[in-house]
């Protein structure tokens, strides 16, 4: 068989390539070193980077703790009738509790049509609804009533919402409701849809039929005098001054009316009395009755004439009365912003409050409404001006149906637009919403129904959430101390330790472990951050809480003093929940300050815990801070391998061609010098042949 041909370079009948790959083995040590370098480099940059994670979200963490939002100023309240009503209270609210009677919840008008064909068509035209102030309005083409409720609902958006209700296989009815609750947000029907309302028997023609409570002042009562500021000497309230036109009423200082309601005014339970109000300052009357009383006038003492002659009587010593009436007391004038009154049945009154009614900017009035199926009791509107510096002008109280104002009545209301009525403390209020913000500082009540008894709101502090947020605390600076550890030291133990780590968590531990061993700035930090734990912080001279250990978290809380654990050497928190919560139950302001306080007075926090740790982490975390400079040192570090690298391979890339051009020319030579022997070879061995 003829012998093996051998291509140099092709071929490896010499095995030059095992050769050079062994060569070039030997070549790329100080590459691969460079490499791993950058692999170390780039674990290290992993590291720090953790470090950063977990020094951000302490810091994140700590900040909540004394920041305008943190957990300390948390409300919570509690409602004794929570169907009827409930509250949500601000972060400024007062600690307390306080009375709320739900007399009526705000509702709105939700009017039914009668029975009508399921297929009914809608005829054309411009239909314009509208609650209260607010309309809508659009073209309708004509069409099934199904679309017609799209269409409008489409338009309705938050202020109105039409919906069929099946009554048979056949028949079905129209609801048309407002979204708005409140007497000022009735439903409004115009033009064609007033026209379609009265079609399908959802509204019928209704007149504005208004009436005035009296004709003139001589249908006024005398009121009752009920005068909290009563002064000896002092007029008592009176209706003698009071005057009017049949349209308008002037009650002066000192003066006051009743005016009787008809009996069975509110039958049908919608009536409504309005008239405008204004009271006004004039000239006090006090001056007046003070200069009377000093100086008192005595009446003429008369004549006496008799047979032509006329005896002048001698005027009355004054010296008795003049004594009497210097030692009397001056009188105060009064001012009293409680005017209006409905006189129940059973002669207790109920207060109108008009201090919230929006007034014309430029009469200077205001337009009270109220409505009598709200206080069904009534039988008497009272006026009563006690001021001795105001006067008072109204317009005559008329009465009207509330329900037919809007020329039209509904025949089928499920429920009319109706103001909220709550008792506040015993105060009477209307509103015409269902969350109401204006009565309590910083709280709004949200009225769900009739209340069958007296609720009690109560206002407390939500202890849970700063609890919540103290042992997210706690978690948030043990994983800094617990890497700051694994990082700076060899002991397995640590990481032993740390027993809510995952397999795959306890891996990754294991390769941190040690890795910046004799870093002191890693240790310095850890010892800071403890150092700010442990510290004391008297922010005021009454403090009774001035240490984290006070308030049950420490780094022996759960072990009382005495022992030895190896992690309590390693300044892990621990949090003893029971004497938490009994701080935070009785100390919560203690606990508040001990985390962020103004300590010169100048309104700002400028120390605590919280203040201190976001303090000192922020020099860890900032742009250009601790942990920034590490990384991008590490940057430099593996930009500079990775060009030591590059020049690296290039090297060797020249290095592993020139070896193999050498071996593959060697291989050439060696070739050729085989061919040679084997061509004298044959020829020696064909001379032999021919001998």
């Amino acid at each position: 068989m003829a012998d093996e041909l051998s291509i140099p370079g092709v071929t490896d009948k010499y095995k030059t390539n095992d050769l050079v790959n062994a060569l070039m083995e030997v070549e790329k040590k100080p590459l691969y070193r460079e490499q791993e370098q950058v692999e170390k480099y780039k674990t290290q940059q992993d590291a720090w980077r953790g470090v950063n994670q977990k020094i951000s979200s302490l810091k994140e963490s700590a900040k909540t703790l004394y920041s305008f939002e943190n957990p300390f100023n948390n409300k919570l309240t509690e409602s004794t009738d929570e169907r009827a009503v409930t509250a949500d209270a601000d972060r400024d609210a007062e600690y307390g509790s306080f009375k709320i009677d739900v007399e009526k919840e705000a509702t709105t008008d939700r009017f039914l049509s009668g029975n009508i064909d399921k297929d009914l068509k809608v005829e054309p035209g411009k239909y314009i609804y509208g609650v209260g102030s607010k309309t809508i309005e659009f073209n309708w083409k004509g069409g099934k009533i199904t679309d017609f409720v799209k269409a409008l609902n489409r338009r309705g958006t938050d202020l109105i919402k039409a919906s069929l209700i099946g009554i048979s296989s056949s028949k079905k009815s129209l609801l048309i409701e407002g979204l708005k609750t409140g007497n000022e947000n009735k439903l409004v029907f115009k033009e064609q849809a007033l026209a379609f309302a009265k079609q399908i028997d959802m509204v019928s023609d209704a007149k504005n039929d208004t009436k005035a409570l009296a004709a003139s002042a001589s249908d006024f009562l005398v009121p009752s005098t009920n005068d909290a500021q009563a002064q000896e000497n002092m007029p008592a309230l009176s209706k003698d001054n009071v005057t009017s036109d049949g349209n308008t009423i002037t009650i002066p200082a000192r003066g006051g009316v009743e005016i009787p309601i008809p009996a069975g005014l509110n039958e049908n339970g919608h009536q409504r009395l309005e008239f405008t109000f204004k009271a006004s300052e004039v000239q006090d009357i006090t001056q007046g009755l003070n200069d009377a009383l000093s100086n008192p006038v005595l009446p003429d003492p008369g004549t006496v004439s008799y047979g032509g002659i006329t005896l002048v009587n001698d005027q009355s010593e004054t010296a008795l009365e003049a004594q009497k009436a210097l030692s009397l007391e001056n009188l105060e004038p009064v001012t009293d912003n409680q005017f209006i009154f409905l006189k129940n049945k059973d002669g207790s009154e109920t207060q109108i409050d008009i201090s919230a009614l929006p007034r014309n900017p430029e009469t200077g009035e205001v337009t009270v409404a109220i409505s009598l199926d709200e206080y069904p009791d009534a039988e008497s509107l009272i006026i009563r001006n006690a001021n001795t510096g105001k006067e008072v002008t109204m317009s005559m109280p008329q009465s009207y149906d509330a329900s037919k104002n809007q020329g039209f009545a509904p025949n089928h209301a499920v429920s009319t637009a109706e103001d909220a009525i709550i008792k506040y403390e015993g105060i009477t209020l209307t509103r015409p919403s269902n969350d109401i913000d204006d009565v309590v500082p910083n709280l709004t009540l949200h009225i769900h129904g009739k209340t069958d008894k007296t609720a009690t709101i109560t206002v407390n502090p939500d202890t849970e959430s700063a609890k919540n947020a103290l042992i997210t605390f706690v978690g948030k600076y043990n994983q800094v101390m617990s890497e700051l550890n694994i990082l700076t030291t060899r002991k397995p133990e640590i990481i032993a330790e740390l027993d809510y780590l995952t397999e795959e968590e306890q891996e990754a531990a294991t390769k941190k472990l040690g890795m910046f061993q004799g870093d002191f700035t890693l240790t310095n930090g850890r010892t800071s951050f403890q150092r700010i734990v442990s510290s004391n912080y008297n922010y005021a001279d009454t403090a009774e809480v001035t240490m984290l250990s006070q308030i049950g978290i420490s780094t022996n809380a759960s072990r009382g003093t005495s022992g030895y654990n190896a992690s309590q050497m390693r300044g892990y928190l621990e949090v003893d929940e029971k004497k938490l919560d009994a701080m935070l139950k009785t100390n919560l302001d203690d606990v508040k300050h001990l985390f962020g306080y103004d300590s010169d007075g100048d309104m700002i926090v400028d120390d605590g815990i919280g203040y201190q740790l976001d303090k000192q982490s922020s020099s860890w975390t900032q742009v250009g801070g601790i942990l920034a400079t590490k990384i991008s040192s590490l940057d430099t570090q593996i930009e500079n391998s990775n060009k030591k690298i590059s020049k690296l391979e290039t090297q060797l890339d020249e290095k592993e061609a020139n070896l193999k051009q050498k071996y593959a020319n060697m291989e050439g030579t060696v070739n050729s010098l085989d061919s040679q022997r084997k061509s004298l070879s044959n020829f020696a061995n064909q001379g032999n042949n021919r001998n």
